[in-house]
């Protein structure tokens, strides 16, 4: 089920109102729990997107509330956030020993020279140095 965008006004602590435009609103319904994925604006017109995990629980009184649980994704990291999600449900559906045929093939295809450092390139530090002025 889909939304559409639309303006919300968001009182700010100096009851100012700031109006902030939903760009775009997918909702997805999974048994106790709703997902909500939205596209927003920075003030400087990148988009990020924010994923929401509501669950509808029963309070001390009875009452009912929503447990909320968000996360920030901004442009820069959808690739890599993309990349992991996919090895975590690639892990979870089809086993781990397919999982880690797939890294030991992209590692196979990235691998280098094994590089020989010899002792003398590296510094010798004398830890007790550390504590002197």
């Amino acid at each position: 089920m889909e939304e559409e965008a639309g303006i919300k006004e968001v009182i700010n602590g100096n009851n100012e109102k700031n109006v902030k435009e939903e760009i775009y609103t997918k909702v997805v319904r999974a048994g106790k729990r709703t997902y909500f994925f939205d596209v927003k604006a920075t003030r400087k017109e990148d988009y990020y997107l924010t994923i929401t995990e509501s669950k509808k629980r029963l309070g001390k009184e009875g009452k009912i509330f929503y447990e909320k649980h968000k996360i920030f994704l901004y442009k820069e990291d959808f690739e890599k956030f993309a990349d992991g999600l996919k090895d975590a449900v690639t892990f979870i559906g089809n086993g781990k020993n397919e999982l880690k045929a797939e890294i030991t093939n992209s590692e196979k295809e990235t691998k280098q020279e094994p590089v020989d450092l010899s002792a003398r390139e590296f510094t010798n530090i004398d830890f007790e140095d550390l504590g002197k002025k």
